[in-house]
C-alpha cells in the first residue's frame, strides 16, 4: 500500500562487535539456556498463570524467537507515521531498524485507530485487511492508538477483535506483539488508560505479548518535555529525540521478550580425520 516503507538495518561496527561477543560467549558455553535480560521497564518473560478475563481465559505468551535481522512490520498510527519528527523518517518505527537490527517495513497512517479512520488512510480494520501478505514478516507490532479515546467503549473490542482475526490471517507464520497507548498528556486520560486496559486483556486472551508505555513508565513528568513536542507544530506529538527515546524504550521492551538466539558450539576438525 502507498503508506508502507521499508527500511534496512545498515550493519556497523558495534554491531558486528556485539555480534562477535555474544558468538564468543556461546562458545564458551556448554549449553545455551533461553533467558532474557531483566529490565525493570519491560514486560516480564515469565508471565503469571492465565486468569480470567470476563469469559475468556488469558494465555501467558511464550518468549519470541526472532532470526538475526528480521523483518518487522511496524503498523500505527500518527507515532508511527513519524509525526513532530524533523523529518518523519526520523520517526521511532524507522530508527528502531537501525537500534535493534531489523528491516522495518513502517504502516502509519496519521489519525488512524480501531474506531476512527484516519487523515491518510481508513481505521485499523481496513488498513489491516488490505496488507500485502508478500510482505511475511516475522514480526508485527501493533502501535496504539489514543485516536479511539473520543469514540467511547461501544464497539471497541469488537473492532480490534476483528482486526486482529484479519491480521493473524494474513500473516499467519508471523509473531505479534501489541504496543499500547502512549500519553500525549499528563495525567494519562481516563479514555486512554481504558483503551490501555482493553487492549491488554485482548491480546492477553490470544497470547500475545502486550506492551504498555502507560504501565511501564516510558512518558513521565520528569521526561514528558524531553520526549512530547507541546508546540502547536508539534500538538503533543514526540519530538525528534523524543521518538529516538521510544525507539530504545520499544527495542529494550522487545529484547526483554525475546528468547536469544542458540549458537552452536564450534567444534575444532580432528586433524587425523577422528
Amino acid at each position: 500500500m502507498a503508506y508502507a516503507r521499508r527500511v534496512r538495518a545498515r550493519p556497523t561496527p558495534s554491531r558486528r562487535r556485539t555480534s562477535w561477543a555474544v558468538a564468543a560467549v556461546a562458545v564458551a558455553a556448554i549449553a545455551v539456556v533461553a533467558a532474557v535480560a531483566w529490565r525493570p521497564w519491560a514486560s516480564p518473560v515469565e508471565p503469571a498463570a492465565p486468569v480470567a478475563a470476563g469469559d475468556d481465559a488469558v494465555t501467558a505468551p511464550a518468549s519470541l524467537v526472532l532470526p538475526q535481522n528480521p523483518t518487522v512490520l511496524i503498523f500505527g498510527d500518527s507515532w508511527t507515521y513519524g509525526s513532530a519528527a524533523s523529518d518523519p523518517a526520523l520517526g521511532y518505527a524507522y530508527v528502531i531498524a537501525e537500534e535493534a537490527g531489523w528491516t522495518t517495513v513502517v504502516d502509519g497512517v496519521r489519525g488512524s485507530g480501531y474506531l476512527k479512520p484516519g487523515i491518510d488512510g481508513p481505521s485499523f480494520g481496513d488498513r489491516i485487511a488490505a496488507l500485502d501478505p508478500a510482505v511475511a514478516p516475522d514480526l508485527v507490532i501493533v502501535q496504539g492508538s489514543i485516536n479511539d479515546r473520543k469514540q467511547g467503549a461501544s464497539g471497541y473490542a469488537e473492532a480490534v477483535d476483528a482486526a486482529w482475526d484479519d491480521l493473524a490471517r494474513i500473516y499467519p507464520g508471523a509473531q505479534i506483539v501489541v504496543l499500547g497507548p502512549a500519553p500525549q498528556v499528563l495525567p494519562v486520560e481516563a479514555e486512554t488508560a481504558r483503551i490501555d486496559r482493553d487492549l491488554r486483556e485482548r491480546a492477553g486472551v490470544r497470547g500475545w505479548w502486550y506492551i504498555s508505555p502507560i504501565a511501564d513508565d516510558w512518558i513521565t513528568p520528569g521526561n514528558y518535555l524531553d520526549v512530547i513536542d507541546t508546540s502547536e507544530i508539534g500538538r503533543d506529538h514526540p519530538s525528534t529525540g523524543g521518538h529516538r527515546y521510544l525507539a530504545q524504550r520499544l527495542a529494550d521492551a522487545v529484547s526483554a521478550i525475546t528468547a536469544p538466539p542458540v549458537v552452536a558450539a564450534d567444534v575444532a576438525a580432528d586433524p587425523l580425520g577422528r
